[in-house]
């Protein structure tokens, strides 16, 4: 039996933790918030985000760091982008098997850097690494309905050894090589996710959304050739598919920040109301900031950008969308 520490008991740790608990592996699941995890060690479920998923006996639950890593075969981190670096920093001088998979969608804000690329920063080469990514949402997965994703590791071996310990009859997972890809996928689909919503909460309609997501694919590709990203995986499921679920479901966090300034409502309002991390919030400056120093077009990433720095009302960035010039349609 495979032991895994889980880092981070949101909606998506605990959702994969789940997984990998009915594969009959045994999880050790961690996470900063002691109140949290006090409400898992005490009550057996996660109240404040997977209320309905009991927790298994396979599956034990940590304050400790040290404590879950000691018995681990390999290191699951399902924290928000913007923990990931302090996570690996506490990682560094624990003893925990170097095979670390991470299911954590964003660039890092503060330096613009990708997440394997903190990753190796911070451990190191040594560590052997892969991304989790796709169409995939937390209560879905719990509650063991069909989904499909894609691990990306430049080891191939090694993405077949970790696919392997998630892979079941409701949980497809497919290989890749491509870690960039999978990583980019991940992180435009959140913002342009935020811009689908304010689309539908303005009552644009379908035709307007259906466009939205095929020229917003068309900006992933554009950043993702620049950034050596594989076009078949932002043609697959990392990709357009990741794409196509959080832009037209409501159970995206970011698709519902958008209908929530269409509202009216800013954004800090939305989040403080949530009480849970919205990577698009947080992945737009850094995406429009790395088009702009590639020199990329991504119109519709600047708009949301404009919007949620406060730099442009939403009518005013319409406006700017709607008025472009007349083009060929090319990637």
């Amino acid at each position: 039996m495979t032991i895994a520490a889980v880092l981070g008991a949101g909606s998506w740790g605990t959702a994969l933790a789940l997984q990998l608990s009915r594969n009959h592996h045994s999880v050790q699941l961690w996470d900063c918030d002691t109140d949290l995890m006090d409400t898992l060690q005490n009550r057996r479920c996660n109240l404040r985000y997977l209320p309905d998923h009991p927790l298994p006996d396979s599956l034990a639950t940590h304050h400790d760091l040290g404590d879950a890593l000691e018995p681990a075969d390999f290191v699951l981190a399902a924290v928000p982008s913007y923990a990931m670096r302090d996570v690996c920093e506490q990682l560094a001088p624990l003893r925990f098997p170097e095979k670390l998979v991470w299911a954590t969608k964003g660039f890092e804000k503060t330096t613009g850097l990708m997440m394997h690329e903190v990753v190796t920063q911070v451990l190191g080469d040594n560590v052997r690494k892969a991304v989790l990514s796709g169409p995939s949402f937390a209560a879905e997965v719990a509650g063991q309905l069909p989904a499909a994703v894609t691990l990306a590791s430049d080891e191939p071996v090694f993405a077949q050894e970790l696919a392997g310990y998630f892979h079941s009859s409701s949980f497809r997972v497919y290989t890749s090589g491509d870690i960039i890809g999978v990583e980019l996928g991940g992180t435009i689909k959140n913002v342009l996710a935020i811009a689908a919503g304010i689309a539908d909460g303005l009552g644009f309609g379908a035709n307007a959304r259906a466009a939205l997501v095929t020229r917003g694919l068309a900006e992933m590709m554009r950043l993702g050739q620049s950034l050596g990203a594989e076009r078949t995986t932002l043609m697959g499921l990392a990709g357009v598919g990741d794409l196509v679920l959080t832009c037209t479901d409501d159970q995206s966090r970011n698709r519902r920040l958008g209908l929530a300034l269409a509202n009216g409502k800013t954004a800090q309002q939305y989040m403080e109301e949530l009480g849970q991390a919205v990577e698009g919030f947080h992945a737009a400056q850094v995406v429009h900031q790395v088009a702009q120093d590639r020199q990329v077009d991504m119109p519709i990433c600047t708009q949301v950008w404009r919007v949620l720095n406060g730099d442009a009302a939403l009518e005013s960035a319409i406006s700017e969308l709607l008025s472009r010039d007349m083009k060929v349609e090319l990637a």
